[in-house]
């Protein structure tokens, strides 16, 4: 269920989200999206992953972070092409009283958040914001992942 509560001016978005909501109902981050430039060493990096990868994103419509950052992930992925990355969107609301319903008890505190699961389990998060970029991070933990063999 998608529901649209104003907050502060701006729009928010809470429950499972997709890819076409942000864009349609959030006008603003399709400028982020297109003004962001993902290293292309790790574009094809993340292209040449050869297992399922499913990450889950915790975001607030009304975040600034997660303007930046869920919208790098999305122009990074428009580029990976790689059909073994799935993502689920997953909006939270503002009032931290209210996330439980929304975040069940993954232990989301902070947005946005992207947990990364890799072989059926989590193995790594990016959390509010990343240490290097999106894609480094999310390579950074994949590579972990397939170097542990």
């Amino acid at each position: 269920m998608l529901l649209c509560r104003p907050a502060a001016g701006q729009t928010e978005l809470v429950g499972p989200l997709t890819r076409q909501d942000l864009i349609e109902k959030l006008p603003e981050w399709k400028a982020e999206i297109d003004g962001y430039a993902p290293d292309l060493e790790l574009v094809g990096r993340l292209q040449d992953v050869h297992e399922e990868v499913r990450i889950e994103i915790f975001l607030g419509t009304w975040c600034p972070d997660c303007r930046q950052h869920v919208s790098a992930y999305l122009k990074l992925m428009d580029m990976v092409r790689n059909p073994l990355f799935t993502t689920t969107f997953t909006g939270i609301p503002r009032r931290r009283e209210l996330r439980e319903e929304f975040t069940a008890g993954r232990n989301i505190d902070r947005v946005p958040t992207f947990i990364v699961h890799f072989r059926g389990r989590e193995v790594g998060r990016l959390v509010e914001t990343p240490k290097v970029s999106v894609e480094a991070d999310l390579y950074a933990i994949l590579a972990r992942e397939v170097g542990g063999r």
